[in-house]
């Protein structure tokens, strides 16, 4: 029963939404086509409207354009997927190297996403026993910026194999910022329902949800 004053969504946008959903996707293979300001902007909003614990807002954006720090992030993933690359070995070693991991030769947009672990904003409600939540509150904004970005027809490719502290170093950011996440948004070649390390055989999607009561 939906609350008195509450916005009324029918089965049509309900259906939308789950379509959005499912075409979340995370991309690697990028147009290196620019994005248009007013686009980027109106994505970026959505952090404006993310939940965070104790109202904190702790998430922190660097929009990574000049050649040095782009150079600086390209060569920090290349290094860390090499180590991770020889962690593995037989045929996981081989998929694993025709994997697309990043596309951050070819996307025009670059954001490092960090959470401000000394922010006192929120005053510490809500994190006095679970400091972990600022960082959770920045992974939830993210989500909202990764739908608003699909909704305009964007990408987005989450970058986890790197460096945190020689990136964060390498970015010159206060030492109490903590990177949450290394984004590359653009608009894709192609577009897919099923994830791309499906695709490559890497790994499969879950076919159902396990709930368990206790």
């Amino acid at each position: 029963m939906t609350a008195p004053g509450a916005p009324h969504f029918d089965a049509a946008f309900r259906d939308d939404l789950r379509r959005l959903m499912a075409w979340r996707r995370d991309v690697r293979h990028f147009q290196t086509h620019p994005v248009d300001e007013a686009v980027l902007t109106r994505c970026l909003s959505a952090f404006s409207a993310a939940p965070s614990v104790g109202l904190s807002e702790p998430w922190r954006l660097i929009r990574v354009s000049s050649p040095a720090a782009r150079a600086a992030a390209i060569t920090n993933f290349e290094t860390a997927n090499a180590q991770a690359l020889a962690g593995y070995d037989g045929e996981d070693a081989e998929t694993y190297a025709g994997l697309k991991l990043s596309g951050m030769h070819q996307a025009p947009v670059h954001l490092a996403v960090f959470s401000d672990e000394a922010t006192t904003k929120g005053r510490g409600l809500g994190r006095a026993t679970m400091p972990e939540m600022l960082r959770y509150s920045v992974v939830g904004a993210i989500q909202l910026f990764w739908l608003a970005a699909r909704a305009e027809g964007l990408g987005v490719g989450w970058v986890s194999i790197l460096d945190p502290e020689a990136l964060t170093e390498a970015l010159d950011v206060p030492k109490d910022w903590h990177l949450v996440a290394y984004l590359c948004v653009g608009w894709p070649r192609a577009d897919h329902a099923t994830p791309e390390l499906e695709r490559a055989g890497w790994e499969a999607r879950a076919k159902s949800l396990i709930v368990e009561d206790r």
